[in-house]
């Protein structure tokens, strides 16, 4: 068993299967027994949920901290706490995914369960790949920090056009190359019926399963954004990762109760905007100004990150309050 003390991407390989046996135990718990029979999930059960996910993550971090350091501890509160706030941005074009494929609320925690595991796999591949690119060619840290100002500029002048589902060119691709159903089947992913081509039983896809797809491709998109944002704040694998994940977690908690109230959060596209230009601008300011360590101090990304989104949120919330005097 000494293999278990073995370092693996800078962290030993027990930390990582102790980590991915919580994960497994948290997925079990919620198909199993939480969620063993469908049912729409209602809002006060989604905030406990996602309270839950949220104090879960926070408690690791703690243990991050008094394991690692304070320096560690930061990055990683930090990296949730970004990956969590360009979460919320995700739940938007869910919300539209769901809506364009008329997913009834009963089915869609089905989905996104299963969206979790690929991100869960996606991330792992994904951080993975730029753990080691980025040990042999630093510079690509600068790349990465280019991408997020230039991602953040975008984003915010795009903040105000809609993601349109139907004109994704893969989406086009599977109807032209895939049988299709057009009509829900419950919460199955494919159906056999009768091809009217030929008349033979053929597998067809279900609306509910290009939902599925459509939600891993957003995931992808989001990834080439957070990733690089994560990997801003600190280079260790292991934080990066367990901080993706543990936000991640909680998003199919947080969707449900944030998809009956996602206007009163239009205006966070732009702080997630600056938050991203903040984020790739600091480590150009970092070795212009002659941090300790070539390193942004953690305290102040914190303490930064914290202001953006709380301001974001105040102002999103005080623009779409209820103008004095409407009906209840």
């Amino acid at each position: 068993m000494d293999f278990l003390y073995d370092d693996w991407l800078t962290k030993p390989v027990w930390m990582w299967l102790a980590f991915l046996g919580i994960i497994v135990v948290l997925l079990v718990l919620d198909l199993g027994v939480v969620h063993r029979k469908q049912r729409e999930i209602e809002v006060r059960e989604s905030l406990a949920l996602s309270g839950f996910y949220v104090t879960l993550g926070l408690a690791f971090g703690g243990w991050v901290w008094w394991q690692f350091g304070p320096q560690a501890g930061k990055e990683y509160l930090t990296g949730f706490v970004v990956e969590k706030s360009l979460a919320v941005d995700n739940v938007f074009v869910i919300a539209m995914i769901f809506g364009y494929f008329a997913v009834p609320r009963i089915h869609q925690h089905r989905v996104l369960f299963w969206g979790i595991l690929g991100v869960i796999l996606l991330r792992g591949v994904m951080i993975g790949l730029g753990a080691s690119l980025v040990a042999q060619f630093s510079w690509l840290l600068y790349v990465f920090a280019a991408f997020l100002i230039i991602t953040g500029i975008k984003m915010w002048m795009m903040a105000e056009k809609p993601y349109d589902i139907g004109a994704n060119p893969l989406l086009k691709a599977i109807r032209r190359w895939f049988r299709v159903a057009d009509e829900l089947h419950g919460n199955r992913f494919l159906v056999r019926k009768a091809d009217p081509a030929t008349g033979r039983a053929a597998w067809y896809m279900t609306p509910l399963l290009l939902a599925l797809v459509m939600v891993e491709i957003a995931d992808v998109i989001f990834a080439v954004d957070s990733i690089p944002a994560i990997f801003a704040i600190t280079t260790d694998p292991f934080v990066v990762y367990t901080s993706n994940i543990f936000a991640v977690l909680g998003l199919r908690a947080l969707y449900f109760a944030l998809a009956a109230m996602l206007h009163r959060f239009h205006y966070l596209k732009y702080a997630l905007a600056v938050l991203l230009v903040f984020i790739g601008s600091k480590i150009f300011v970092a070795d212009l100004a002659g941090f300790e360590g070539g390193k942004f101090p953690a305290d102040w990304s914190l303490a930064i990150t914290v202001a953006i989104l709380f301001a974001g949120v105040g102002w999103s919330l005080w623009k779409t309050r209820r103008p004095i005097g409407d009906a209840a």
